[in-house]
């Protein structure tokens, strides 16, 4: 059986000692957050994941979904687990309080996020949907339709989802095909299908509010003629009981290869009445507003599966017993030593750790920044803020998903033909972590969203926000005894990211197919440098922060930033290689590809 327990001193780590809480508690709103408040809140979350989502997270995924004539049945528990849910608040901790929000900063939701991840990613997804859509309507949507649906959907007594794709656009919605048609009242009726649509239809909660873009009649094509629609599976009357079914019906739902406790539904529109979300025509700029929000959190599943996937892993190494150690017996009162004497399932084991309490610290960091951009009474510091999340949400989406699978595949290779099989629960792993690499926007999408758009706007500022902080520390701490070994390694891949940014650029004016030759080893280049850069902090820290009582955590995260130095920053030669051979290997002839 798999285990779990919430890395809360990791956690702690980076937050309170690295990230800094006198940070965010400087933000509007955010005063009371102390680090007595981040402890209450993580414990109480990590006990709720690990006694009720972690224990029908395998059942989840044995029973999955069942549809049945427009209806879905949740797997046995989650049901139970979803009212547990909402009643404690977890859905809402940095919502609006003035609908039954409790307003904490999005920092702290992270961090109770990723424990969700770890223990029922399937699960995650009901609530982690119905977030995004209030967001979206607190932002965009007239009083009336705050006053109508907000509250019920941050208290949880409602759901919501985002319906976008359809069978023919995916990436390229400005072909899509649901119409909006006015009509007297100022309502529209919302015609179409949407396909891959989580949460589309379930049994957890009394409603369900879609959020669906579509062209209105005489619009122009493309991305321009989109606006957004809120379409109730029930219409709410006025004094805001459920009223008649809106004819929107799931049709099917989705054999996946994973996350099968989650319903991935295709929905019809049947002529459904909406209600058209901030102004005609930017529908999808009002959808993208919540993309940076959303995408976080997509990278925060690939953290929060790889986790639970080292912590089964290392606990399989430390009991399974089989060979000799290279140096020579280590148990001696058995006939063979545990695994994790040898150093490949070393190499394997701290593969997986080191990217996570990296990337830890990198979600951490922009999450922080996120809060700034919403809450900083400074507006030149909220502008800087949000230059940076706007720069680094592709790669916090795409890295940490990549390696989310890379992980949990590594994590499975550590149990040898055990982890292939399903009692020990490391093959859910591998096929859950997979889809976060796809939806929210592809991975290769986010890298020419990085390279493509965000390094080239407005000259360059995006850049600038994450080159100048860097470069200012490393002159602070050049005479920084602590970094001596790696801080001249931070300097030589921040060089090189500058390089290939300066290469890639001049050969993209001329040719726009070297961008997306480019992008993914782009992407994560800039992601190691980014990691660089955040391990040199923590060094600091946990040298300034090390007592005799914690020793051993102190010297681990010591350790753990030696590997990274040494083992895995050394992947930016080859990705660096790869940027500067440039797009022609790439440019052959279709029929170069075969089959032959």
């Amino acid at each position: 059986m798999p285990v779990y327990k919430a890395p809360l001193r990791d956690m702690k780590f980076t937050l309170n000692e690295m990230i800094g809480l006198d940070h965010i508690q400087k933000l509007r709103g955010c005063e009371e957050v102390t680090p007595e408040l981040v402890d209450a809140l993580i414990t109480e979350a990590a006990r709720f994941c690990e006694n009720v989502l972690f224990p029908i997270n395998q059942t989840g995924d044995s029973e999955g979904c069942v549809y049945d004539n427009h209806t879905v049945k949740t797997p046995k528990g989650f049901k139970e687990a979803y009212t547990g849910f909402v009643d404690a608040g977890w859905g809402a901790i940095a919502l609006d309080p003035e609908y039954g929000g409790q307003g904490l900063p999005h920092t702290l939701n992270l961090l109770c996020e990723e424990m969700v991840c770890s223990t029922n990613l399937a699960f995650g997804l009901y609530p982690g949907l119905t977030r995004g859509a209030t967001i979206m309507l607190s932002e965009h949507g007239s009083e009336a339709l705050k006053d109508k649906f907000l509250r019920k959907m941050i208290t949880g007594v409602w759901s919501g989802t985002m319906c976008l794709t359809e069978p023919h656009c995916g990436t390229d919605l400005g072909i899509l095909r649901t119409k909006a048609t006015l009509q007297a009242d100022g309502s529209y009726k919302i015609s179409g299908t949407k396909i891959f649509i989580s949460s589309g239809e379930h049994d957890l909660t009394e409603n369900i509010i879609h959020f669906v873009i579509a062209r209105p009649s005489g619009a122009v094509q493309g991305v321009k003629g989109i606006s957004l629609f809120v379409v109730p599976k029930f219409l709410v009357k006025d004094d805001g009981t459920l009223g008649e079914r809106n004819p929107v019906f799931c049709t099917s739902i989705e054999h996946k290869m994973g996350i099968k406790g989650s319903s991935t539904c295709v929905m019809n529109f049947e002529e459904a009445t909406g209600y058209l979300v901030g102004n005609l025509g930017e529908g999808l700029n009002n959808m993208f507003t919540i993309m940076n929000i959303e995408r976080l959190g997509v990278g925060t599943q690939g953290l929060g599966i790889s986790e639970v996937a080292y912590q089964n892993a290392l606990q399989y190494a430390r009991e399974r017993q089989q060979g000799r150690s290279l140096r020579g017996a280590v148990n001696l009162n058995a006939a063979a030593d545990p695994i994790i004497v040898h150093p490949d399932v070393r190499r394997m084991l701290m593969n997986v750790k080191t990217y996570n309490e990296g990337c830890r610290m990198l979600a951490y960091w922009i999450s922080s920044e996120l809060d700034t951009a919403h809450r900083s009474l400074d507006e030149d510091r909220r502008k800087e803020a949000e230059d940076l999340v706007a720069l680094m949400t592709p790669i916090i989406k795409a890295f940490l998903t990549d390696l989310g699978f890379e992980n949990t595949n590594t994590a499975m290779q550590v149990f040898g033909g055990h982890g292939y099989v399903h009692d020990y629960g490391m093959e859910q792993y591998v096929r859950d972590a997979r889809i976060a690499q796809i939806y929210e926007g592809t991975n290769g999408i986010q890298s020419l969203d990085l390279l493509g758009r965000k390094i080239p706007a407005h000259m360059g500022r995006y850049l600038r926000r994450f080159f100048h902080p860097i470069m200012a520390y490393i002159e602070e701490n050049r005479s920084t005894e602590e970094l001596k070994d790696y801080l001249p390694l931070l300097e030589k891949t921040l060089g090189r990211l500058q390089q290939a940014t300066v290469a890639v650029a001049q050969r993209g004016m001329s040719d726009p197919f070297e961008i997306g030759a480019a992008s993914m080893d782009y992407l994560h280049l800039f992601a190691h440098t980014a990691l660089a850069y955040l391990w040199c902090r923590a060094v600091v820290t946990a040298h300034k922060n090390k007592t005799d009582a914690e020793v051993d955590f102190y010297q681990s995260k010591l350790d753990t930033a030696h590997y990274f130095f040494t083992k895995l920053l050394t992947k930016t030669s080859s990705l660096f290689a790869n940027i500067m051979a440039g797009g022609k290997p790439l440019d052959i002839k279709e029929s170069h590809f075969g089959p032959f």
